[in-house]
């Protein structure tokens, strides 16, 4: 089971017949315990609202993956701050070394844009430095590309050129695919209940 929201941890009901609160951390929790092969995912958190209950929740139930997508976007203050982002580089790598504390096998995932209007080499180096740092077992990535109407597309100039933005999403992928090998190659030798879900349309002698 997936809980899917575009900010899941922002998750509030009130029971009407008790009037107690339930928070993400306490759905998760009561989800993982329908059943104990009950196999229990989320996606998106939000850097800002994922929180320690959260991570302690998954940490106690062996049921909920150890799993969280985390989108960064960018590895620079600045350039967070121009996407409207709500964090700065410091906080995100607190939180991100927070969930490595609680859950040290936990894999993070994140979504990485090149080339955002106005960024310059070294605040690409950035981005390429936090990557280090949260040691993501994979990412979306992409180069920034202009959208109508959004708050980039009204406040800045699309000024990266083009060849810079592929030369910077081509080694933002590159080191993406060093650090997804290393944590490949760790797991050699090594064990994993894993939920089988089909037959692989490639292949009847492979399962997904």
């Amino acid at each position: 089971m997936t809980l899917l929201g575009q900010n899941v941890d922002s998750y509030r009901w009130v029971n009407p017949d008790t009037q107690e609160p339930v928070d993400f951390a306490d759905l998760i929790e009561l989800v993982a315990q329908i059943n104990p092969d009950l196999r229990v995912r989320f996606s998106t958190s939000h850097p800002k609202d994922i929180t320690d209950k959260v991570l302690h929740n998954m940490a106690a139930n062996e049921n909920i993956c150890e799993y969280i997508h985390l989108p960064v976007q960018s590895g620079n203050s600045e350039v967070l701050q121009h996407m409207n982002r709500t964090y700065d580089r410091d906080w995100y790598i607190q939180k991100v070394k927070r969930i490595y504390e609680i859950m040290p096998h936990c894999a993070i995932s994140s979504d990485m844009i090149a080339g955002f209007c106005g960024e310059t080499e070294e605040q690409h180096q950035d981005t390429l430095s936090i990557m280090e740092i949260a040691q993501y077992s994979m990412s979306y990535m992409f180069y920034y590309s202009e959208r109508p109407n959004t708050l980039a597309h009204r406040k800045y100039e699309d000024d990266v050129p083009l060849d810079v933005k592929k030369r910077r999403l081509s080694e933002i992928i590159r080191l993406q695919n060093q650090i997804s090998y290393e944590h490949n190659r760790r797991e050699v030798g090594r064990y994993h209940k894993v939920l089988i879900e089909k037959v692989s349309k490639k292949s009847d002698d492979d399962l997904a």
